[in-house]
This record gives C-alpha cells, sequence and structure tokens, in this order.
C-alpha cells in the first residue's frame, strides 16, 4: 500500500453521493464498518457489505480515518483510493483504476532505462579507435546490460574464428576457434551480415562446447544477432542465457539489434581506422629521414625537425645513397619543396625516388638536375623545390665532394683552423623554369673537417629576445666555427640545439640539416678483406 498528501476536496457528500458517483466510491465509518457502495464498488469489491466491517482489500481497510490517498492491488488491477468527508465520522473513498497508467509509466521508465543503456554504450564504444578494446567492451557491455554471458565473434582469418569471449563472472578472455561457424544455429547468416534468426528458432541444446564458457551450466537460451558494419559486416554477437525462464522475448531481442548495431560501427569504424593507420605507417616509412652512419670511410649525420610538433614529415629531406655499379661515388642528397605538411611530403617522396632512378647519372648533377626539373614541370604539381648534390669520396685520408646548389642555400666548410667558408654554388630553382642553370663547385676536406647544408628553416627561424628576429647567415656561421674539430652526429646537434633555443616555442618551417665529415685517423684494411674495415681513432 502507498500513499500521498490528498488533494482538497469542497464537495460534500450530500452533493455527490455514492449512488450517482462516475467511479467505485464505498463509505467507511470511523469504526471501519461500511455505511454506502456504490454498484461499481460492489462490482469490485464482492466480499463489502453494508453495515459489515471492510477486509478486503487490506490496504484500504487499514486507511480507515486516514485523511490521505492510499493505492494497491484489487485482483489483477490497481487503484488508488482518494478520500473525502462524508456525513457523521465516515471516509468517502473514491476508487480510481490506475492499472493501464502504471503499465504505460512502467514501459517508459523501462524505455529510459533501455535509452540510458544505449547511449552509455555509445559513449563505451566511440570512446576508443583500438579494435581490440571496442572487441572487449562490446562483449563485457552485453553480458552486463543483455546476457549470461557473450562472444563477439570476428570474420574467419586463414579458416579460424577469432573470438572474444565474457563469461558469467565478467572476465574477458580472447581466443581463436577452429570449429565452423555453421554448427551455431544463425551464425553463419550473422557472420555475412543477414538478419538475425529469431532467439526461439535457435535449440540452446545444439550449442557446441566451444561457444559456452566453462563453468557455466545448461544453456538456457541463445540469441545470435549480427553485428552491421560499413558496408561489411563486423561480426556477430552471441548472447547466453541460463535457465529456461530467462528466455529472450522480442524485446530483448529488439534492444540486442540496437546495441549490436552500434557496436558494429564501433568496430568498423576501429577497423577501418586500424586498416589506414597500417597503410600511413607503410608508406610514412619511405617519407621518414633515413639514419645516417658512416658511408665508404665518411661520416654523414642528420637531423629533421617538421614545421609541427605533431607532424612526423614535411618538405624538407635527405638522402645518401651508396655507390653503385653506373656511380662509383657516395651521393648525398638535401632538398626543401615548397609548402609544409603531408603534400608537401608526398611531393618530397616522389623527388626522392626520382632522384634514385637518376642515380646512373650522378656523375654529371647538371644533367641529373635538369631531368628531375622536367619530371616536376610535367607533374600535376605546382610546387617547387630547392636542393644540394653532393658526389663524395674518400682520397686517402680526405674526402673530396661536388658539390651543386639548385636555388638552395649553399653549404658551408667548417675548416680544421676554425674559419668557415661558403661553398661557390648557385643555381636555378627546380620546377619553374623550362631551363635551369647551375654551377658545381669542388671542395676537399682533411681529417675532421665538415661541409654542413643546411635548409632555409634554420637561416630564417623567427626568434630571439623579440620573437621576430631572423636567425640569419652570420648567426649560422657563428654557431658552425663552434663546431669546428666536432664529429658529424654532434655538428648536427650544436646547429639544432643553437636553431631550437633561437626559436623558442615560436612557429617555424621544417628544418634540415646534413654534416658531412673526414674522420680523424687512417683506414685500416678489414682482416677478411671483404668488410669495409675502420678508421684508427
Amino acid at each position: 500500500m502507498t500513499s500521498s498528501p490528498a488533494r482538497s476536496h469542497t464537495a460534500a457528500a450530500g452533493t455527490v453521493s455514492a449512488a450517482t458517483a462516475p467511479c467505485p466510491v464505498v463509505v467507511i465509518a470511523a469504526d471501519g464498518h461500511v455505511v454506502e457502495l456504490n454498484a461499481a464498488a460492489a462490482g469490485l469489491l464482492p466480499a463489502a457489505r453494508s453495515g459489515r466491517r471492510l477486509l478486503s482489500p487490506d490496504w484500504l481497510a487499514a486507511a480507515s480515518g486516514d485523511t490521505r490517498a492510499v493505492s494497491g492491488p484489487v485482483g489483477d488491477r490497481f487503484f488508488s483510493a482518494h478520500p473525502s468527508a462524508a456525513a457523521g465520522d465516515s471516509t468517502a473513498w473514491w476508487l480510481v483504476d490506475e492499472t493501464e497508467c502504471r503499465s504505460l509509466l512502467s514501459e517508459l521508465e523501462a524505455e529510459r532505462a533501455r535509452t540510458r543503456f544505449l547511449n552509455d554504450a555509445s559513449t563505451a564504444l566511440l570512446s576508443s579507435l583500438n579494435l581490440d578494446r571496442c572487441t572487449e567492451v562490446t562483449a563485457r557491455l552485453a553480458t552486463q546490460h543483455l546476457a549470461d554471458a557473450a562472444l563477439v565473434i570476428s570474420p574467419a582469418a586463414n579458416g579460424r574464428l577469432p573470438v572474444v569471449l565474457c563469461d558469467h563472472r565478467g572476465e574477458v578472455s580472447r581466443r581463436t576457434v577452429a570449429g565452423s561457424p555453421g554448427t551455431v544455429p544463425g551464425l553463419t547468416e550473422a557472420l555475412r551480415g543477414f538478419p538475425p534468426v529469431p532467439a526461439q528458432w535457435i535449440d540452446p541444446s545444439t550449442a557446441p562446447g566451444w561457444l559456452v564458457p566453462a563453468g557455466f551450466g545448461e544453456v538456457g537460451s541463445l540469441a545470435v544477432t549480427p553485428l552491421p558494419g560499413h558496408g561489411v559486416s563486423a561480426g556477430a554477437l552471441v548472447l547466453l542465457r541460463r535457465g529456461r525462464e530467462a528466455a529472450f522475448t522480442d524485446g530483448d531481442e529488439i534492444l540486442a539489434r540496437l546495441f549490436a548495431a552500434r557496436a558494429g560501427a564501433a568496430m568498423s569504424a576501429a577497423r577501418l581506422y586500424a586498416e589506414q593507420n597500417r597503410i600511413s605507417e607503410t608508406l610514412m616509412r619511405e617519407l621518414l629521414p633515413p639514419t645516417l652512419q658512416q658511408l665508404e670511410g665518411v661520416d654523414f649525420a642528420g637531423g629533421y625537425r617538421p614545421s609541427k610538433d605533431t607532424e612526423r614529415v614535411g618538405g624538407d629531406f635527405y638522402d645518401v645513397h651508396p655507390p653503385g655499379e653506373d656511380f662509383p661515388e657516395t651521393l648525398a642528397v638535401l632538398g626543401d619543396v615548397a609548402g609544409k605538411g603531408l603534400e608537401a611530403a608526398v611531393l618530397t617522396g616522389k623527388i626522392r625516388n626520382t632522384l634514385q632512378a637518376l642515380l646512373p647519372l650522378a656523375g654529371d648533377h647538371t644533367r641529373m638536375l635538369r631531368l628531375l626539373n622536367n619530371a616536376m614541370r610535367t607533374s600535376h604539381h605546382t610546387r617547387f623545390a630547392t636542393l644540394v648534390l653532393a658526389s663524395v669520396r674518400r682520397e686517402e685520408s680526405d674526402v673530396v665532394l661536388r658539390l651543386t646548389a639548385a636555388g638552395h642555400p649553399p653549404p658551408l666548410v667548417l675548416r680544421g683552423d676554425g674559419s668557415v667558408e661558403e661553398v661557390d654554388s648557385r643555381g636555378s630553382l627546380i620546377g619553374v623554369l623550362p631551363t635551369i642553370a647551375a654551377h658545381t663547385a669542388h671542395v676537399r676536406l682533411a681529417p675532421g673537417e665538415t661541409c654542413l647544408l643546411f635548409t632555409d628553416g634554420v637561416t630564417e627561424a623567427r626568434g630571439g629576445p623579440l620573437g621576430d628576429t631572423l636567425f640569419g647567415e652570420q648567426r649560422l656561421m657563428r654557431a658552425a666555427a663552434e663546431c669546428v674539430g666536432m664529429p658529424a652526429e654532434a655538428v648536427v646537434e650544436r646547429i639544432q640545439m643553437v636553431t631550437a633555443q633561437w626559436l623558442g616555442d615560436g612557429r617555424h618551417d621544417d628544418i634540415a640539416v646534413m654534416a658531412i665529415t673526414a674522420p680523424r685517423g687512417s683506414h685500416l684494411s678489414a682482416v677478411d678483406g671483404t668488410t669495409r674495415g675502420r678508421f684508427t681513432a
């Protein structure tokens, strides 16, 4: 029995009598005896008689003398009783049937609960683009809200079914099953994205052993629903309940399908993201600058910093190609494509591939640049590039270079006496003019001396005390002079550090630096006569 404050009643018992009331009315005296009841009340309460004590329903009998509305069941219906003062010390109880209202309120609350579950499920599923996490969350949510155990089964891979299981204890596990999906009624269809088979059509006793968690007991009800993805099924969701009394209702299956639609979309998005990420990683490996080291008796080192810390590639690049059958010298390349970000990086990759194809012509820098210029002008890209070619070879203890700059800042040479020289090599931009001009300079490095190649991201770095001053060529030459005698890696690290300090937190262009150093010491031949040997300290 429940009660609530009664609303004020201004009508007296004589104004509306029990006989003329539109609903069941029973008048009860203060001592619990029935004073009067109308026909509707007599039909509703067959045991009630005038002059006798009201015994049933007990919740109404207990309310004698109460001034608040009460409610409770009468048979299979539910009524609320509202009191009003009657003649003498008696009370007239007006009975209102609230069965349908309570049923609607119960359905509304159930629908709200389902909506909350689906909203919470969507939030949990979309919080991560990790496919493994999505499948685990799907199985766990299904076990908590829809069944006693749940399995997320992905399409077969190499003849085996990947399965994520959340058992009746809430423990999640992964495994692959060699069993055929055809052994589970409706599973083959669900994995293909077909509509689900109704649960009442599935005999739970036919469930194979691999489908039932250890210690689960007898399967009382089994439901299989597809996990729809973006054009391709993301898999299937299998729900298990224990006990025959817990069979899946039509409402349960509808809720399971609504949940499966959200889970399938999340899993499909995670799978698509994983595939795109795998493709991106594969392509990114081809766009990232290589790791440089000593090659053919010459020390190489490089450093790259993209314009944004959140990016890995951009428009600056460098490469070192070892000698081949058609080109006896090592070819080092450092370049700068106009623009930033991924679009510039894509063109950078094309230029690097083109230069690699032109390696047999590395003996003639001007011809190599001319062919690259023609290739860029005939492509759909409207960007231009600048670069430096450096052909490097070892001559006893010295290193000899042929340097050609095409629209690029000329390299610097760090001499052993502490001086810094600018290489006399300048040429045309690549990808703009139909013809180009280029001048090749010859440089010899003594042991310990370095040739420094860099992009304009270094000299045009804006920073300093006011944050808007260019780093400039003079500061770069002074910083380079401090690196005289350092190994190639130390030179690159020093230039990068000085540039970063000048920039502070300011915005900047891509920055690339390469150092080519003649090692100190003499060369020792390899003991086995086949490896490249080493240099003494």
